[in-house]
């Protein structure tokens, strides 16, 4: 037990330290490490806990550190994951802000921060592909020979994001509404 919350700290904190563009840019990093590595969890399993993540207050990497750490070992584990995914985090931003403070007007500079953001945006492109895949066809690979699309998951995204871009709904109202009508079709 001593071992796995070990390995679930390091883990963390290593996801943490890598967690450039945070939030959804993460989501493929953690996902290689808890599912395909590690094989703490399947990959519904995994995307159950995004969902739930996203739905609750606090920073994504952190929720999910928390989810996934009780789901391995509970409590304990919770707080080694959490505490993982927050220290190098934190750690890492007090030394950034320094360097920045110090560099701020050195060109090379900027160009490593353009470089790092449009990083963060093919991460985040990354990380939506899955859930849409996951989603919409239950895989996340694009193999359409034995494929079957959930029309239900693709009218209640396109309602969602429908009501989310014309008339600017809030997004709780928008869970809300999805969950009830998830709970009624599925």
């Amino acid at each position: 037990m001593d071992k796995m919350i070990f390995k679930l700290f390091f883990v963390f904190f290593q996801i943490g330290l890598f967690s450039i563009g945070g939030g959804y840019a993460i989501i493929p990093l953690i996902q290689e490490q808890v599912v395909n590595s590690y094989n703490w969890l399947t990959l519904q399993e995994y995307t159950d806990i995004i969902t739930i993540s996203q739905m609750t207050p606090g920073p994504l990497v952190v929720n999910t550190a928390s989810f996934v750490g009780i789901r391995v070992i509970g409590i304990s584990g919770a707080i080694a994951a959490t505490l993982g995914s927050t220290v190098s985090g934190s750690l890492f931003s007090i030394l950034l802000y320094n360097f920045f403070k110090k560099h701020k007007d050195i060109n090379s500079i900027a160009n490593v921060l353009k470089g790092l953001r449009s990083s963060s945006v093919g991460l985040i492109a990354s990380a939506a592909a899955t859930i849409i895949l996951l989603s919409f066809l239950g895989t996340t690979t694009l193999d359409f020979k034995n494929v079957s699309i959930n029309i239900t998951a693709v009218i209640i995204f396109m309602l969602s994001l429908f009501l989310l871009r014309k008339y600017k709904l809030n997004p709780i109202i928008i869970m809300v509404l999805t969950g009830v009508v998830g709970l009624v079709f599925y």
